[in-house]
């Protein structure tokens, strides 16, 4: 088993806690991580017919039944036992008692934020990160191939071929999982969204040239886009709004949580097709903002990440307010470095006020430099801080 960095944070906030709750994408590898985590727990999936059966028809003796140190996964498949369990926590008071999965992160929560607000604590697990698939001596060793494969478990758990397994992966999605989020009619419409959507990896999001593509209203383009963020297929980057500079782009960024997915509906077939692919700058920006997520999900703390761009083009690809003064991120997918990826950088921090020394270029190529200008990044040594 590849070690997850989250895994100590669990136990840590399982000693503060009566109830951790643990969401992220399907198949990110959360039940295996539970399992390991929290080997002396107790088990139950409500994906299991009889016991969610149980839990909805008689909660009361469901809890009786696994009454502490139990993991309850796929949680959100039985909301009313939520109110159930938040009495039964209060009542006893002690720390670690459930852990709770889910995949959807609409249906999980909302249960979570009517019962259980100030009783558990919150945590989302993504697919590998580079880090622990760099930790567990099974990283691809090109670019290009680490964005053809994405992140998920069991296509390196099982060396399963990843056009495949995305292909499966999207269509059980769109089946199985958007019809328990939204009651959607046309599925195949759906896809085909989708799939509009990993056309617009990195790019400004604009809602009604979706909807006209796609041949669907507005309000359905915002309703399908929660769909997809609330199943951890994609997120937004927002804008950066500080009032140093006029004029000021408003509209968020379209991202993917996992580049194999994003490949997939692109119809990518194999690394090589990534090299010289249209969106192969966009992919390689894509994974890495989600490294940055990643680091801050694997260590249960969450960030606060946004872009900048002006009405002139100027543009920083990521803003990270962590601290009091913001790190500001260029990315670039060419292995090799030149003066002008520092452009934008040096426009926002002019504006800004920043220090050079909160200024880097991440870049695919394999040299560190500390540049009057900032810092130059190579993808491997960022990706593994």
């Amino acid at each position: 088993m590849v070690e997850r960095i989250l895994g100590p944070k669990l136990l840590q906030l399982a000693d503060k806690y009566p109830v951790i709750t643990l969401t992220g994408p399907r198949q990110s590898g959360k039940s295996t991580l539970l399992r390991y985590t929290f080997a002396d727990y107790g088990y139950v999936s409500l994906e299991d017919i009889d016991l969610r059966e149980f839990a909805m028809t008689d909660p009361r003796g469901f809890l009786k039944t696994y009454p502490s140190h139990v993991i309850i996964d796929e949680a959100q498949r039985v909301p009313s036992l939520f109110s159930y369990l938040q009495t039964h926590v209060d009542k006893v008071d002690t720390p670690g008692m459930y852990v709770l999965a889910g995949s959807h992160n609409f249906m999980l929560m909302e249960a979570v934020n009517q019962s259980l607000a100030g009783r558990t604590a919150i945590v989302k697990l993504l697919p590998f990160s580079h880090a622990e698939l760099h930790n567990a001596d099974m990283l691809p060793d090109d670019i290009d191939v680490e964005i053809f494969r994405g992140s998920y478990p069991r296509i390196y758990d099982k060396d399963l071929e990843p056009s495949q397994y995305y292909d499966f992966y999207i269509q059980t999605y769109v089946e199985r999982d958007v019809r328990l989020i939204k009651n959607i009619g046309n599925l195949n419409l759906f896809t085909r969204f989708v799939k509009l959507c990993a056309g617009r990896i990195g790019q400004l999001l604009n809602v009604s040239s979706l909807a006209n593509e796609c041949g669907i209203s507005v309000p359905t383009v915002n309703a399908w886009l929660s769909v997809l963020e609330a199943s951890y297929i994609c997120y937004t980057l927002r804008p950066d709004w500080n009032n140093f500079a006029k004029r000021l782009v408003k509209t968020p960024k379209l991202y993917f949580y996992d580049t194999g997915l994003a490949c997939s509906l692109l119809d990518i077939k194999s690394p090589s097709q990534v090299a010289t692919h249209y969106q192969r700058g966009s992919l390689f920006e894509n994974m890495v903002i989600n490294s940055v997520i990643k680091r801050a999900w694997n260590n249960a703390a969450t960030t606060d990440l946004r872009f900048w761009r002006d009405s002139q083009g100027n543009e920083v690809d990521l803003l990270q307010y962590d601290s009091e003064k913001p790190a500001a991120f260029e990315i670039k997918s060419g292995a090799t470095f030149s003066p002008d990826y520092f452009k934008g950088l040096e426009k926002w921090a002019a504006l800004s006020g920043a220090p050079s020394d909160h200024l880097s270029v991440v870049y695919g190529g394999e040299y560190a430099l500390s540049t009057s200008q900032g810092e130059l990044v190579p993808w491997e040594i960022f990706s593994n801080h």
